[in-house]
């Protein structure tokens, strides 16, 4: 019988020829992430054991991007643990409060490459799937074994295919389209399934939006979530490492326990409403709620790609008087490209703020901070009651463009009416 790409390197990680789903296997980390939110507790779980050197300080990757800058006295507290740590453990994939969210910098950094196993104490770690590797956020506990021993035990995952067809039109992204197919799925439709996105349609799709399809597959439930990779995920990856890599694609008798197809060409501008990110309607049955604040940013949209796309809407115009527009890039290397092509001027000239590469309001700690009453349209993954600031605040979720649109009339606006 075939395997599909999660059934094969959890077969290679653990040494074995064959796995299927549904067995439980012990397999051997490629790479392990931290950052300064799940760190502190991890670190703190080696000290209880009594571990005093990591299994491999060359496989751990520590980056600082929840509170960053540190916003209280508690953060600073965990910052200055985790830099001494990563003195103390030699970890030279340390990436202090410069260089931006963890999910984009570790594929920016090379760490994320095909075929590899990679674990990460943050939930949105399914975004390395992009790439053509097995990711998957774990707890902290869980992390405390890896960092200790290297290895895991998994439940080796059913796999569903999505085939995308077709080419997303004007002013329609990736965004949009993994919201579909979460509304379509449910939050819970795809429980620590292995959701595998494939067919012609990807073609057209970038690195940048194929990590935001994969970002967003735990909004289902999935464990993993990955593109099988191509010339894109090569180019991207040309020049980031010099690590070698295999490719790992699914056999052709590959068994999947469900499988969707999608026309790209079909979709339209669509939003999560409150409170739940599989409440998902299009745009249009929307339009008109006023809005307080506009986010652009998180580890889902805030790549060059989608900082350009909103800054072609808002180019020569001013943002709502009403309407608050925090603009975070994802990284120091997109702030930078974004800078240079002159894109943070458009932001703001228009009236946005420009905040430092981090999660800023998508957590919801110490940017962007939502008051009772007010709504916030968003380009990051997740719109839970309380995720942004007040309990009685309203988090819509959508693509950049939408984002751009809604923050130049202050309400939730369909881009392709500008």
């Amino acid at each position: 019988m075939g395997m599909t790409i999660a059934e094969k390197i959890l077969a290679r990680a653990s040494g074995r020829g064959q796995v299927s789903p549904g067995e439980i296997v012990e397999a051997e980390i490629d790479a392990a992430m931290i950052n300064d939110i799940t760190g502190p507790m991890v670190v703190d779980g080696l000290r209880e054991l009594g571990v005093d050197k990591v299994w491999d300080p060359d496989k751990i990757v520590i980056a600082f991007d929840h509170q960053v800058p540190a916003d209280s006295i508690d953060a600073a507290r965990n910052h200055i643990l985790l830099r001494k740590f990563a003195a103390k453990q030699e970890i030279s994939n340390f990436y202090d409060v410069f260089e931006g969210i963890c999910h984009q910098v570790l594929p920016e950094k090379g760490i994320a490459l095909p075929g590899r196993l990679i674990v990460g104490a943050d939930s949105h770690t399914c975004t390395y799937g992009a790439f053509g590797c097995f990711a998957a956020g774990i707890g902290s506990t869980d992390m405390v074994a890896v960092f200790a021993k290297g290895k895991l035990w998994f439940r080796v995952p059913e796999s569903v295919k999505v085939q995308i067809e077709g080419t997303l039109p004007k002013h329609v992204a990736s965004k949009d389209l993994i919201l579909q197919i979460i509304g379509d799925v449910g939050a819970d439709g795809a429980n620590y399934r292995s959701v595998e996105f494939v067919g012609a349609g990807l073609r057209s799709i970038s690195v940048a939006g194929r990590m935001t399809l994969c970002n967003m597959a735990v909004e289902m439930g999935a464990k993993t979530a990955i593109v099988p990779p191509d010339r894109l995920t090569r180019n991207y990856l040309a020049g980031r490492t010099k690590q070698s890599y295999k490719p790992v694609r699914s056999d052709r008798d590959a068994v999947y326990v469900e499988e969707l197809t999608y026309n790209a060409a079909k979709l339209e501008p669509k939003v999560a409403c409150p409170h739940s990110v599989d409440n998902v309607r299009a745009v249009r049955e929307v339009e008109g709620i006023e809005i307080d604040q506009a986010f652009l940013g998180s580890c889902t949209n805030g790549r060059l790609e989608d900082l350009a796309q909103a800054a072609r809407i808002l180019r020569g115009k001013r943002i709502s008087g009403r309407v608050r527009m925090i603009v975070a890039p994802a990284s120091k290397e997109v702030y930078l490209d974004a800078l240079e092509r002159g894109i943070l001027k458009v932001f703001a000239e228009a009236g946005a703020l420009v905040e430092a590469p981090c999660c800023a309001a998508c957590m919801g700690g110490h940017i962007g901070i939502l008051g009772p009453g007010e709504a916030c349209i968003s380009s990051s993954n997740r719109n839970f009651k309380g995720r942004m600031g007040s309990p009685e605040a309203k988090i819509y979720l959508a693509s950049p463009a939408t984002v751009a649109a809604s923050a130049l009339k202050g309400a939730i606006t369909d881009p392709r009416d500008l």
